[in-house]
C-alpha cells in the first residue's frame, strides 16, 4: 500500500496522496513544516498538515491572486505579498512589466528557505532584482505603512496560528490606509462548502471599508473541496469594467482574459455569502 500524506480538512473528510519520501520535516518558529515528494503532485509544501502547495496544481493559485488585481489596475507598479513566502505570487506579479518592485513579507523565513530548497520553479524569482523579501509579522508591517501600495496580495495560510490576525477587519482597515487612492487588494478566502461563515464575514468586513468589493472562485484539486474564493477591495477600479486592450499574453496556464471575468459568476450558494 505504501506511505499516505491525510490533510484531515474537517473532523470527517479529508483528502490523501501516496508519498514517494519526505524531503523535510522540521518544526519552526510558528508552525510544523514539511515538504513532501507525492506521486501524484510532485513535491509538497505542508504547513501544519495543511496542504500549502504543490508542483503540479500551484500555477491556478498563484496566477488568480495575482493577474485579476494586477489587470483590474490601470498601472501596478509598487506590489506587497504578504505571506507567499513560497514565491508563486511574486513568480506570478514580475510576469507585468509595469511593476518596478515586489516586496514579500512572510513571518517564517523557514517557509521561504525550504521553498527555495525544494519548489524552486515556485521561489525561484524571489532572488529577482526587482523583488526585496523581508522576515517580518505581516499585520505589523501593513499597521505601519501608509499609501505606498498599488496593490496589496495577501496569501495566507487559513485562520489559525500566525494567520488568524490577517482575517479581521481590522487588518483590511490597514491595508485600505496602506494602499494608494486607486489602490486594490485581494486575499485568499478559503472554501464556501466548509468555510462559509468566514466568507461571510470577511465580505462583509471588507465591503464597510472599500468601496468596490468582489468575490471570485478558482477551482484547485488539493484545496479544501476543490473550489478556492478569494475577496477583492478596490477603490476605485472595477475588476469587471477591465478593456480588453489591458489583456497581453504573460505566459499563464490558468488564468485567461475570458477567465477574469467569468471568475465572478458564483454559484448562487456561493453569492448569497455576499448577501
Amino acid at each position: 500500500m505504501g506511505i499516505w500524506f491525510t490533510e484531515h480538512q474537517t473532523a470527517n473528510f479529508g483528502i490523501t496522496a501516496k508519498i514517494k519520501q519526505t524531503l523535510a520535516a522540521v518544526k519552526t518558529e510558528y508552525q510544523e513544516l514539511q515538504v513532501i515528494e507525492t506521486e501524484e503532485w510532485g513535491n509538497m509544501l505542508v504547513l501544519d498538515d495543511m496542504v500549502m502547495t504543490t508542483e503540479k496544481d500551484e500555477f491556478v493559485y498563484h496566477e488568480m491572486v495575482a493577474h485579476v488585481p494586477l489587470y483590474t489596475h490601470p498601472n501596478p507598479k509598487n506590489v506587497l505579498v504578504v505571506g507567499g513566502g513560497d514565491g508563486g505570487v511574486i513568480r506570478e506579479v514580475l510576469k507585468h512589466q509595469s511593476v518596478q518592485k515586489a516586496t514579500l513579507v512572510d513571518i517564517d523565513g523557514d517557509v521561504i528557505a525550504y521553498s527555495k530548497k525544494y519548489l524552486p520553479t515556485i521561489a525561484g524569482a524571489l532572488d529577482d532584482e526587482r523583488v526585496e523579501v523581508k522576515v517580518d509579522d505581516g499585520f505589523m508591517y501593513i499597521a505601519e505603512s501608509e499609501r505606498e501600495f498599488d496593490v496589496i496580495l495577501v496569501d495566507s495560510t487559513e485562520p489559525v496560528g500566525p494567520a488568524v490576525n490577517l482575517f479581521t477587519q481590522g487588518f483590511y482597515a490597514g491595508i485600505a490606509k496602506a494602499l494608494k487612492d486607486d489602490g486594490i487588494f485581494v486575499a485568499q478566502t478559503d472554501n464556501p462548502w466548509f468555510k462559509a461563515d468566514l466568507i461571510h464575514q470577511v465580505f462583509k468586513d471588507v465591503k464597510e471599508i472599500f468601496p468596490v468589493t468582489k468575490l471570485y472562485t478558482a477551482n484547485i484539486p488539493t484545496y479544501p473541496s476543490g473550489m478556492w474564493t478569494f475577496t477583492m477591495g478596490s477603490k476605485i477600479h472595477n475588476p469587471l469594467k477591465v478593456k480588453d486592450e489591458r489583456f497581453t499574453e504573460i505566459g499563464t496556464k490558468y488564468y485567461t482574459p475570458e477567465l477574469h471575468y467569468a471568475s465572478f459568476a458564483l454559484p448562487k450558494f456561493v453569492k448569497e455569502l455576499t448577501e
